[in-house]
């Protein structure tokens, strides 16, 4: 087994090291969600955590790590009698991205349960990772019914797994913690509100501190073991604060006065339901804890507050996660008193200095952070921006000046307030990534038949089990009430749910849309069908054409926000260079296939249909747009024609695709064209 890289070497990243270290204290705060761009120690924090932890008392040869003082009496490995243990590290257990159900929560033997009624059970990755850490490398590309379940088990403290009637319950209690880059997609809003804490991650752009980085892992990488024999006093020493705070825990006194500033805060930011509240407490108080007191403080509670409700504000995809610290301090102020402290602190400056207390037992100022060795390891900014990001809506780039139009163009307009689109699908039966777009064939759903299982059986289908071992009880002996169930009989369940797909947007940003002022309507269109996309799990790309070529605004990504901000930042002006844009998309659709082949494609083409430049332009759009339609992919044109006089070129278009095309009213959820509308594929074509 490889060294680990030390906890205490890790440069910066305070709010990082400081949420990673209350959880160990106290993994009831919740579990870290650690957002950030690439490259910025979020993984190595995270395995070098499992270093810290102390270790652990076990039942010799019990697999679920039941407490010997205190067995689960539900254990099924026990019951186990209260007597003396074995230790052993505690574990740090990686659940992989593709990892499947019975991976996470475990697996029953449903043969021998039906045949023999013995619970014959293989645990999961949550019995191995109980009283330990669990980590999820890029949580935000883990399926949702997997976070649903791995949630579910962090907040309950137990995991169950049922099949058919037969149900298996274990102790699951763990530390949570999830990394993720946002470009890559976000988390929906509910489940980020399950995650405890939440740190935002950047890279630091002071020279010297980029240096130590590095001269430390040039060190790890030639030498692991001899660099962390040369921290491993301050390794033991954050260990033992670890096992001070929790024995301290149990003492530490919230008091009425904190209490109020914490629901007053929760309050001030219009933060969703109570478990803001409850985690921002058990947040203050375990700050307290690890500063080594046994009363909460108003520093406490600001530090909570910083690491609790950023990302419980974000109201939809398109908000970047934050908190306004003048607003905080605001109320804080206001509602404090009683306890002896301020609202910013008081002479305890932790938490807004970048200067560290080298002595792990550190002096008793809230939120005490953790020890850090080395060149002005503290403060990385911590406001949680990454240059690695495409900028927020509006705003200018990199260099610092709004993108000049060039010859012809026109400076890009804001998107129109968005609405609730109607539901656009692909036809026929997919067997892509699940999500809420397209039917499919998936894992999760309603049952729509059964067949022989391929590899392990996960969905059992008792009837059609039960119908094929039937005519053979006799020839198999059977004389008593039992079923004589054997390997050949055993049936799968199919089942039918939605999937997830590929929307490819391609925008038409040509000087026709922008001379009739549509193009804020158009980009609101657009932003409406990115929030769908959103909610329904999909992927997104970005092509747009003007002047004379197309091209590849966002490659395919489940950032839709990313999407969001290219499409924000969009220019017009030009001719409309129509077939360029539709074979740049086919090239997109093309290396996705390659990528991605079980993931079926919906194009949204936004155009009003018009095709100049280039010799004869609208005989080439059309063979253009039957490449589309010999590929069987499904589309659909969004009309953005007006005015009384229309040419109806945008029906055309959508013919050739073998598409449908709809206007930007009868994209409207609750326009009196109906509800929803298929897209219809090859199957139909322009009367």
């Amino acid at each position: 087994m490889s060294t680990p890289f030390p906890f205490t070497a890790v440069v910066g990243q305070d709010d990082l090291r400081l949420a990673l270290l209350l959880n160990a204290v106290s993994p009831a705060v919740g579990g870290v969600l650690v957002r950030g761009e690439k490259g910025t120690a979020k993984s190595t924090a995270v395995r070098a955590l499992s270093a810290l932890m102390p270790e652990v008392d076990v039942v010799a040869g019990c697999r679920f790590s039941c407490a010997p003082a205190a067995p689960d009496p539900a254990c099924p490995d026990g019951p186990h009698e209260v007597g003396a243990g074995v230790q052993r590290p505690a574990r740090m257990v990686e659940l992989p991205v593709g990892a499947s159900e019975d991976r996470l929560v475990g697996a029953l033997d449903i043969e021998r349960a039906l045949a023999e009624g013995v619970k014959a059970f293989e645990p999961g990755l949550l019995a191995d990772a109980h009283r330990g850490i669990l980590y999820v490398d890029e949580v935000n590309l883990l399926h949702d019914h997997l976070v649903d379940l791995l949630l579910d088990a962090a907040a309950m403290g137990a995991s169950y797994v049922e099949r058919e009637g037969v149900s298996v319950r274990h102790a699951a209690r763990f530390l949570l913690v999830g990394t993720m880059n946002p470009e890559e997609g976000e988390l929906r809003p509910q489940l980020l509100d399950r995650f405890g804490l939440t740190v935002e991650v950047a890279a630091s752009r002071e020279p010297d501190q980029r240096v130590e980085v590095v001269r430390r892992r040039l060190a790890y990488d030639d030498d692991p073991d001899g660099f962390a024999g040369r921290w491993a006093d301050e390794e033991t020493s954050v260990r033992a604060r670890i096992v001070a705070a929790r024995k301290l825990l149990p003492s530490v006194v919230l008091g009425d006065g904190p209490l109020r500033q914490i629901a007053a805060t929760c309050a001030a930011f219009e933060v969703d339901g109570m478990r803001a509240d409850i985690v921002m407490a058990r947040t203050a108080t375990t700050l307290a804890a690890w500063a080594g007191r046994t009363e909460v403080l108003a520093e406490d509670v600001r530090q909570a507050a910083l690491l609790a409700l950023p990302h419980r504000r974000r109201r939809n995809p398109f908000d970047a996660p934050g908190l306004d610290e003048d607003k905080l301090d605001e109320t804080l102020d206001e509602f404090g008193g009683g306890d002896g402290s301020n609202g910013s602190g008081g002479s305890d400056d932790s938490g807004d200095s970048g200067d560290e207390d080298p002595d792990p037992d550190g002096p008793d100022g809230g939120g005490g952070q953790p020890p850090q060795e080395g060149p002005d390891g503290g403060n990385d900014d911590g406001s949680g921006e990454s240059s690695g990001e495409v900028p927020a809506q509006g705003e200018s780039s990199e260099s610092g000046q709004a993108p000049s139009p060039g010859a012809g163009e026109q400076a890009p307009v804001r998107a129109a307030e968005p609405f609730r689109t109607k539901v656009l699908s692909v036809p026929g039966l997919g067997e892509g990534a699940a999500g809420r777009r397209s039917r499919a064939r998936t894992e999760h759903g309603r049952t729509t038949g059964a067949r022989r299982p391929q590899g392990a059986l996960t969905k059992l289908h008792l009837a059609a089990t039960v119908q094929a071992a039937a005519p053979h009880q006799r020839a198999r002996g059977r004389s008593g009430p039992g079923l004589v169930v054997r390997r050949d009989d055993l049936r799968q369940a199919t089942r039918e749910g939605r999937e997830g797909n590929l929307v490819l947007f391609v925008v038409d940003a040509s000087g026709s849309m922008a001379a009739r002022q549509r193009m804020s309507a158009v980009k609101g269109a657009v932003l409406s069908l990115l929030l769908d996309a959103y909610q329904r799990r999909d992927k997104v790309g970005l092509v747009t054409f003007r002047g004379s070529t197309g091209e590849v605004a966002l490659p395919p990504t489940s950032s839709v926000d990313a999407a969001a901000v290219r499409l924000e930042s969009l220019p017009t002006g030009g001719r409309t260079p129509l077939a360029a844009g539709l074979l740049r998309a086919h090239d997109v659709l093309r290396v996705e296939r390659l990528r991605d082949p079980a993931r079926r494609a919906l194009m949204v083409v936004v155009t009003d249909g018009r095709a100049t430049g280039g010799p004869e332009p609208v005989n080439l759009a059309g063979r253009a747009a039957r490449l589309f339609a010999a590929d069987g992919v499904a589309s659909v044109v969004v009309d953005c024609e007006s005015g009384p006089v229309r040419l109806g070129l945008a029906g055309q278009l959508a013919g050739e695709l073998g598409g449908t095309a709809v206007t930007l009213d009868e994209l409207r959820a609750d326009s009196i064209a109906g509800l929803v509308r298929d897209v219809q594929g090859n199957s139909r074509r322009a009367a």
